[in-house]
């Protein structure tokens, strides 16, 4: 049996608390504000609101229930459709479904491997043609990197479409020195357990519509009428984070400067030592933009490098190393298999290349530097060795 089982587990991106959570936690016990709502949800949601520079923030379960709750303020039902990045978890799409409507998959570009803006164009022209204009374009900011949202925004701005940015991943990241999710009429965050910050689960959505965002609180808590009795005129949802989380996530927000700058460390660090190695290429991050680089990306071009990206994983997997292939394009997923797709351009789809040459590498901002060590020992080993047997068999 290889001792290698016995080697700590490095995970891709593990819960890393500060220290403080405890302070908020115990405040929740002590004035036994336990359920949903609360001081600390109060104050987080200023908390989120001041950092990214926007004027109203709602804490709810999940960066899904913030996108489902940003395309009911859109007025988004059946037989709409939605403009979605295609290179994406499929939580971005999933509350599409959830109001009927249809999704239409946007390829991403090269410059940033979100959503591609001459993708996005052709799509545009196309549902002007149909009469069919999409209710709202979803852009995902992949990986901590923004899109190129200059463009996508005078696109949507020319057609009139409101944008959702989807900033799951890219808390504390910039395009141009403005905040990321803070571009559309509605931006969304996501503190899930493998986030740059967490709160275990849990979401936001922020907005400069004070009006919108306090609709979206009462949709959120069971869209209860301001009535003595329990009284309810349309539907809605238990979406409201608990005052124990919000606790949790006041301290991870407190720590999440050291958490951007812990990653970015990681990314260079990784780049430093394998950039160099035939056939590893970087994900890029554009000119003028800041990336929080929450997990480090890259592509491996199997016949420059020797090894290819399952082969790899399954290398590190057995040193008891966490990666991971880079999303599957939501339109190459089954339960989408029906679903219109627009390439970068017509015989290129990028999404595509990167998921079948793209790996996650473990990127938690609590990884020490012999976490750090041992994935790059073997990365680089692998490669090394596969081009050692490679030219011993061309010669």
């Amino acid at each position: 049996m290889s001792q290698s089982i016995y080697k700590k587990r490095i995970f891709l991106s593990s819960p890393h608390m500060s220290g403080n959570e405890q302070k908020y936690i115990n405040e929740a016990f002590a004035t036994n504000w336990i359920a949903p709502l609360g001081p600390n949800v109060d104050a987080f949601e200023a908390e989120i609101a001041q950092y990214v520079g926007v004027e109203e923030a709602v804490a709810v379960s999940s960066g899904t229930a913030a996108i489902h709750l940003a395309l009911l303020l859109l007025g988004v039902g059946k037989g709409d459709r939605v403009f979605c990045s295609s290179l994406t978890f499929i939580a971005s799409a999933n509350p599409i479904f959830y109001q009927g409507a249809e999704p239409v998959f946007i390829d991403s570009e090269p410059d940033t491997w979100n959503m591609s803006p001459q993708a996005l164009e052709r799509a545009f022209h196309d549902a002007v043609k149909d009469g069919n204009l999409p209710k709202a374009v979803i852009v995902v900011n992949l990986y901590g990197q923004s899109a190129k949202m200059e463009e996508i925004t005078d696109i949507c701005n020319q057609y009139g479409v409101p944008i959702i940015e989807d900033a799951a991943e890219s808390l504390g990241a910039k395009y141009k020195g403005k905040a990321s999710g803070t571009f559309g009429k509605y931006g969304i965050f996501s503190f899930n357990g493998n986030k740059i910050i967490t709160t275990s689960g849990g979401g936001m959505l922020v907005s400069n519509d004070r009006e919108a965002l306090q609709k979206a609180r009462f949709l959120a808590t069971q869209a209860r009428d301001a009535a003595p009795h329990y009284q309810h005129s349309q539907i809605g949802f238990n979406y409201r984070l608990s005052n124990i989380l919000a606790g949790i996530g006041r301290a991870q927000l407190e720590v999440l400067e050291e958490r951007i700058a812990a990653r970015r460390a990681i990314f260079q660090r990784y780049f430093n030592e394998l950039s160099n190695l035939p056939g590893l290429t970087f994900m890029p991050e554009l000119t003028n933009t800041f990336s929080n680089r929450w997990l480090t990306a890259l592509t491996i071009n199997k016949n420059q490098a020797g090894i290819s990206v399952s082969e790899l994983i399954e290398v590190l997997s057995q040193q008891n190393i966490e990666a991971r292939p880079v999303w599957k394009p939501l339109h190459l997923q089954p339960v989408f298999k029906d679903s219109k797709y627009y390439p970068h351009k017509l015989h290129e789809s990028v999404s595509e290349a990167l998921f079948n040459n793209g790996l996650c590498l473990p990127s938690g901002s609590n990884m020490t530097e012999d976490d750090l060590d041992r994935v790059i020992h073997h990365i680089r080993q692998s490669v090394i060795k596969r081009k050692e047997r490679a030219n011993m068999i061309n010669t």
